[in-house]
């Protein structure tokens, strides 16, 4: 397992990916002030996003199938947990866009070669409170007793 958004997997028999690139924000409100520099304030996180890029080859590697899966999870407009291989919890994400692109084709038309990116939005934090309950985190000091 690469990496599960909800319960789909990304895994090299449904759709692996080959580059991830994450964009994150953070969001500062300026005030401009008489004969001065505006002053700035940090208001919070702003968006924090994850682009998903790879290919499969239905006739090989991974499934059309996976793709087909990824779109009705796009449909229903929900969040999805995003986890990676190492159980790592990287947070709550809606699908914002998709784009396929085929080439390779067999004679009755089917693409051999179908490439394909995901772009998934971290949505708020309040989402995960719900998700777990009383079940907090570790921060790194507490794993190191406090120190």
């Amino acid at each position: 397992m690469m990496m599960a958004l909800g319960l789909f997997v990304f895994s090299i028999q449904t759709t692996a990916y080959q580059s991830l690139e994450r964009q994150t924000s953070w969001r500062h409100a300026t005030n401009s002030r008489v004969g001065a520099r505006a002053h700035s304030q940090y208001v919070g996180p702003g968006e924090d996003t994850i682009s998903l890029e790879g290919w499969i080859a239905p006739m090989e590697v991974g499934s059309e199938a996976s793709l087909m899966l990824l779109r009705d999870m796009a449909d229903t407009g929900k969040a999805w947990t995003l986890v990676d291989g190492r159980g790592f919890f990287h947070g709550i994400y809606t699908i914002n866009s998709m784009r396929e692109g085929r080439s390779v084709f067999t004679q009755s038309g089917a693409a051999r070669k179908i490439e394909f990116s995901l772009s998934l939005n971290r949505v708020d934090d309040n989402l995960v409170d719900k998700l777990l309950g009383d079940l907090s985190l570790p921060t790194p000091g507490s794993l190191m007793g406090g120190l």
